[in-house]
């Protein structure tokens, strides 16, 4: 998709704001459609703390009003890996830009730290005024340089991609007043360049003295009765607040082949200069206001009619409102009659004028509107400026909440800034999403973490409470996005919700401590998959799985392709047939079938296991996960294997509850130790009779196993040359994931592993999984994950300590 002449949308997929009077883009956007003016004012004695002097506190042009920031100073240093003394001397600008470009990644769902991509960042801030006023006369400013990056405004951005590790392009902005909209053009044009995969885009401001009042001097730009009223009668000026914000954009080709929500498109963008085209350098100028509107339009390649609404600049001067009015009219009304078609607006009225943060805060505005059909009312125009021609323009303001109708919404953007770097975007709402395909799971998953406990408690309830307001949200995206879309922190917490279950039912699920699952997850710990053997196998193993997830539905069926002739293999294992499925021949393929598929899906949830331990036919699954095997030719070896073990006489296996000395001791000529589960948990095989009479004789402390043969005694050595020549025909592979081996209970070796004699004893040899259990736990950081139908090896590497 692209407009007329060429230029590919670009999505924006994540918003982060932290505006006066809100502290996320929700908030804000409540505050918005509410009408509300987030300007607050002191009384004289907060102002003589700010240092305000008293000669100017008793000026009667002295306002002792601003719209604030909350919580301005407050700051997780721990979070982004900084010291107490780093947090301490780094500007707040700085600080917040950190805080929002994190929070828009997180708002996107991307984690750049598992994901390949490019990420670029564009921004801007406010000047000094933290080291000036705060650190160098404290004596605080005498600090080591890498210490003082914190402090310089052209570090911004560049800070932002060493805290987070971005590796895209790194851009600092300073075009006053219009910086964040222009750093919002130029990653548009880094993306469509293929500069970055995703870029983020903004501005910040904090005011310094914090709350500080100013005198309005008549003429100037300060309002004299501390309210910003845009395009309004008897307007005195704008206000100056703190805040800002950072848009996450991608090309919106990525976009929706990732899935990503796009909250609103940018199809059209452009800045300039007035140059000398003005009165003064500080001024503005019509001419130059048109042609980068105009441009914006052009590039957008739209009809400036369908554009129906514009947040425009509207700083509510009296200088700058009819200038700006003037040119807006010139570009939208050109080639048209039609009149008060399109809704005029500006967010200074509810939180003042950030300054480098104004622009990114208009976008976040529009693209709220264009994407939930509704503009917000532009508050204190009780009426509009008689210099404006409104009657004969194609412009009406927005005092008054206002629906949106219309096939196609879209707005365009203004920022302009003093020295007359100018600049406009077109937004357009958001193309429907693509149907979603494929089948659904039976459960969504909803994970969170945290670097704390009381971190992660405050986000459950931020969860559960967002997932109460919004229950029409599809809880596979929710699921999808805290699973690939967050960062990873020590602190978990997961809870199950069946599918067809509504945001209302997540949000219960949430607030009830029975069903949360908490759990801290320790530095270095490893996740290592156990992948069982025979005796593990039931009728129907995996068939809900089959039918709500495609990546082990993809597996399972690859493995039935490369059967097929051999084994019905799917009819198998979905199958009521218990009879036919303990048959050797198979079982081994059958189960190796499951827990391949079982492997992948976990690995398509973003499970990273770093080792691997079979229990004798899993240890295939585990050499054919580590490459070692093709999946191609295990499967071939395993239903091989199976069988040559089914033209063997039968044969019985018996669990043994007993060290592996007494139970050899124990056994009567013609029974073998087949398995060493642990150090009071053996398996013993042999001819049925003789398993019979054993069983018999023990009475108490022996289990019959579901098998049909003797494996890992002397009844498989008929097969076991011919088996050998069957490994010696494939090709072997070192493996790429360590794995245990049965056959010495320690990690497996290029050479045993690459060796066909090795899988050919591996049918006699016993399976040592108890020493291997107890390998891992000398290692430590091992977390076993059964990998399979059942739970037996769970509860034996739960036994084990």
């Amino acid at each position: 998709m692209a407009t007329e002449d060429g230029a590919e949308p670009i999505a924006i997929v994540g918003m982060a704001c932290r505006v006066p009077g809100a502290g996320d883009v929700e908030s804000f956007w409540r505050n918005l459609i509410g009408g509300v003016e987030s300007v607050t004012w002191f009384d004289r004695e907060h102002q003589l703390a700010l240092g305000v002097p008293p000669a100017e506190l008793d000026d009667p042009a002295f306002v002792p009003a601003a719209p604030v920031l909350a919580d301005f100073d407050a700051f997780d240093a721990g979070f982004f890996g900084l010291s107490a003394r780093e947090a301490a001397v780094a500007d707040p600008q700085h600080r917040l830009f950190l805080e929002l470009a994190h929070t828009a990644l997180e708002h996107a769902g991307h984690d750049p730290a598992r994901e390949d991509l490019a990420v670029g960042v564009y921004a801007g801030t406010g000047g000094e005024a933290y080291a000036y006023e705060h650190l160098r006369p404290s004596g605080a400013g005498e600090f080591h340089l890498d210490l003082s990056m914190w402090n310089f405004p052209d570090y911004v951005s560049t800070l932002a991609s060493y805290t987070l590790d971005l590796r895209g392009p790194s851009l600092t902005v300073h075009t006053a007043c219009s910086t964040s909209l222009v750093a919002t053009h130029l990653a548009c044009e880094a993306l469509r360049g293929g500069e970055c995969d995703l870029a983020l885009a903004g501005g910040v401001c904090v005011e310094l003295p914090h709350g500080r009042g100013r005198i309005a001097i008549e003429g100037g730009v300060h309002a004299r009765d501390g309210h910003c009223r845009p395009f309004a009668a008897g307007a005195t000026g704008t206000m100056w607040g703190s805040g800002g914000g950072v848009l996450a954009l991608r090309r919106l080709s990525d976009a929706e082949r990732d899935g990503d929500h796009v909250h609103a498109l940018i199809i059209g963008n452009a800045i300039n200069n007035d140059g000398a085209d003005k009165v003064s350098f500080s001024a503005p100028s019509p001419n130059g206001q048109a042609e980068v509107i105009a441009q914006a339009v052009a590039v957008a390649g739209v009809d400036p009619r369908s554009i129906g609404y514009v947040e425009a600049h509207g700083t509510g001067t009296e200088l700058g409102d009819p200038i700006e009015f003037d040119a807006l009219r010139r570009v939208y009304g050109a080639g048209t009659a039609d009149r008060q078609w399109c809704a005029l607006g500006s967010v200074k009225s509810n939180i003042g004028h950030l300054s480098q943060g104004a622009g990114v805060a208009g976008v976040i505005k529009a693209a709220l509107a264009v994407g939930r059909g509704v503009i917000p009312p532009t508050v204190g125009v009780d009426a509009p400026n008689p210099a404006l021609p409104l009657a004969d323009s194609p412009f009406t303001l927005t005092t008054e909440l206002t629906p949106w109708s219309g096939n196609v919404r879209r707005a365009g953007v203004s920022s302009f800034g003093f020295g007359g770097t100018n600049a406009h975007l077109v937004l357009e709402q958001a193309p429907p999403p693509a149907p979603r395909q494929g089948d659904r799971p039976a459960v969504h998953v909803l994970r969170l973490s945290a670097r704390s406990a009381p971190a992660l408690a405050s986000a459950v309830d931020r969860l559960a409470a967002h997932l109460a307001e919004h229950r029409g949200l599809d809880l596979a995206d929710v699921a999808h996005t805290l699973r690939v879309g967050r960062a990873e922190h020590p602190h978990r917490a997961v809870v199950a919700v069946p599918d067809g279950g509504d945001g209302a039912d997540a949000a219960a699920a949430l607030r009830d401590p029975a069903r949360v699952r908490l759990a801290e997850a320790s530095p270095g710990t490893r996740v290592v998959l156990l992948l069982p053997g025979q005796g593990a196998q039931f009728p129907g193993m995996g068939a809900r799985l089959f039918d709500t997830e495609p990546v082990y539905r993809d597996a399972l069926r690859e493995c039935a392709h490369l059967l097929r002739g051999d084994l019905d293999l799917l009819a198998l294992v979905h199958g009521h047939d218990a009879d036919a499925l303990r048959r050797t021949e198979n079982t081994q393929p059958a189960l190796f079938a499951v827990e391949y598929a079982l492997a992948r899906l976990w690995q398509s949830w973003g499970l990273r296991a770093e080792g691997l331990l079979g229990h004798s036919v899993g240890e295939y699954v585990a050499a054919t996960l580590a490459g070692v095997f093709t999946v191609a030719d295990a499967v071939r070896l395993v239903a091989a294997r199976g069988a040559l073990m089914a033209t063997l006489p039968p044969g019985a296996m018996l669990a043994v509850a007993g060290s592996e000395a007494e139970v050899a001791a124990s056994l009567p000529p013609g029974l073998d130790l087949a398995a060493v589960n642990g150090p009071a948990t053996c398996v013993v095989a042999g001819p049925v009779e003789l398993i019979a009479e054993y069983a018999a004789r023990a009475g108490a402390g022996v289990t019959p196993l579901r098998t049909s043969h003797a494996f890992h005694s002397a009844m498989t050595e008929p097969v076991v040359d011919r088996f050998r020549a069957l490994v010696a025909a494939v090709p072997l592979a070192r493996p790429a994931i360590p794995f245990l081996s049965n056959r010495t209970g320690d990690w497996i070796t290029d050479e045993q592993a690459t060796d066909p004699d090795y899988w050919a004893r591996h049918l006699r040899e016993p399976v040592r999984f108890g020493a291997a259990l107890a390998r891992l736990a000398a290692e430590g950081r091992w977390l076993p994950l059964e990998c399979g139908p059942g739970r037996q090896l769970g509860s034996l590497a739960r036994a084990a300590g």
